[in-house]
This record gives structure tokens, C-alpha cells and sequence, in this order.
């Protein structure tokens, strides 16, 4: 039976990189959106999934998704915001909008899909942290909260439902060269790539990798782990 999985905020860079990842491993993938839509309908359509319209903030999207798509057997939460401000002055509203999406969001979906997780006895979770949620940041102190969230919510329900035959795992990336990363200037991105011992610049596929790895059997006595993928930058 071909695996179904879902990954939210799959139009982005990385999650982009994850569903053509999970695609060629055979999955079928729901390539989760809440605004790009053309762009999720574009890259279902060249890896032969679906696009799916999912607010992670919003529950009733959630469980539409939920109940077209049946049972995933796996589900990266991967979509996200973040927000460069000071603590004393962001705006409520978007704390509450970062907190909503990247961690409230990746609990609701979690919450929803396990229910048939939990009747098939088999399913894995894959959370999107980042290295900022195990050393925080400043400047994005909101933003580094919601991801060390996610993995206290990643530790405490893989012991929760690992007798249901449920893994759950976080990854934590570092820096990796997204869209919005490659705007930096030279100088910046030079001062940034001094600070990881690799010495290179993470890729989406490095993350995507990662990911199919713990969703695939090579990892099934792997639970309630972070991986970091930074380089060495955090160690």
C-alpha cells in the first residue's frame, strides 16, 4: 500500500524539498498551503500528489483536511513564521500569530491526524523545530519560544503514544539557504558561515533528507528525538 503524507507549509523552501523528497521514496503527498496556492498546485501536480488547502491556525481546516485525506501515515509539521523584533515591542498580535502557527498548529494537526494513527497502530510524526528552539535568539524571542515548544511537545508525545506503535521526532535545522536567506548581503552571509564549523551553508535538502530517513524503517527504534541539522553551528 503506497504510504500517504502530509506536510504542512509545503510550498515553502523546505517543505518544498520535503514532499519532492517523500515523493520520490513513493509516497503519495498532500502538499499542504495556506496562501500559495498556485505555487502548491504546481509542485502536487510535478510529484504527482495534491494540493491542500491547510491554515494550521484555523481547526476547521485542519479537520477538512483530516477527513478528505483519511489516514496519513505520516505528518511533517513543518509550516511556520517568524517575526525579527524586539521583545518589548512586537506586536501582540503576532506573537499570538507565531505561537498559533508553529506550535499550536503543529499540536492541533497532530491531535487531529493521530486518531487514525492510533487505530492503524502505526504512524509517524515529524515536527520542524529550529536550532534557535534548543539556544534561543535575539530579536526573536517569540519565535524561539514557539519552536522550544515544539520540542517539549515532541519529547512528551512520543512517550505518550509510542505504545500505539506511533514515532514522533523534531528536527532542528540551522541555517539553511532558503529564498529568504540568499538575500542576505556577502558580508552577512560571510559573518554567518564563520560560525559554523562545517563551513558551508545548509540546504533544504539536507532537512528533506532527514526527514525521510525518520519516516522510513531505517529509523523505527528512533523516538522522541531532535536532530540537529546546522553544521556544527549548535553543538
Amino acid at each position: 500500500m503506497i504510504k500517504k503524507a502530509l506536510i504542512t507549509g509545503g510550498s515553502g523552501g523546505i517543505g518544498e524539498a520535503i514532499c519532492r523528497k517523500m515523493a520520490e521514496q513513493g509516497c503519495f503527498v498532500y502538499v499542504g498551503y495556506s496562501l500559495s496556492k498556485d505555487k502548491a498546485v504546481r509542485i502536487a501536480s510535478e510529484i504527482g500528489g495534491e494540493a491542500i488547502k491547510l491554515d494550521v491556525t484555523k481547526y476547521d481546516d485542519i479537520k477538512a483536511a483530516s477527513q478528505r485525506i483519511g489516514y496519513a501515515e505520516i505528518l511533517v509539521n513543518n509550516a511556520g513564521v517568524s517575526e525579527i523584533e524586539l521583545f518589548t515591542r512586537i506586536s501582540a498580535e503576532k506573537s499570538r500569530n507565531i505561537m498559533e502557527t508553529n506550535l499550536i498548529g503543529a499540536m492541533n494537526c497532530s491531535r487531529i491526524f493521530l486518531s487514525e494513527m492510533i487505530a492503524e497502530k502505526h504512524g509517524c510524526i515529524i515536527n520542524i523545530s529550529s536550532m534557535w528552539g534548543q539556544v534561543g535568539a535575539s530579536c526573536e524571542v517569540d519565535y524561539s519560544a514557539s519552536k522550544a515548544g515544539m520540542i517539549g511537545f515532541t519529547k512528551a508525545l512520543a512517550k505518550e503514544v509510542g505504545p500505539s506503535g506511533i514515532r514522533v521526532n523534531c528536527i532542528s535545522p540551522g541555517f539553511i539557504m532558503t529564498e529568504m536567506n540568499s538575500r542576505l548581503s556577502e558580508e552577512d552571509l560571510e559573518a554567518i558561515r564563520e560560525e559554523i564549523p562545517l563551513g558551508i551553508f545548509g540546504e533544504t535538502r539536507h532537512v528533506a533528507d532527514s526527514a525521510v530517513f525518520l519516516a522510513s524503517p531505517s529509523a523505527e527504534y528512533i523516538t522522541g528525538q531532535i536532530i540537529a541539522v546546522n553544521g556544527g553551528m549548535v553543538i
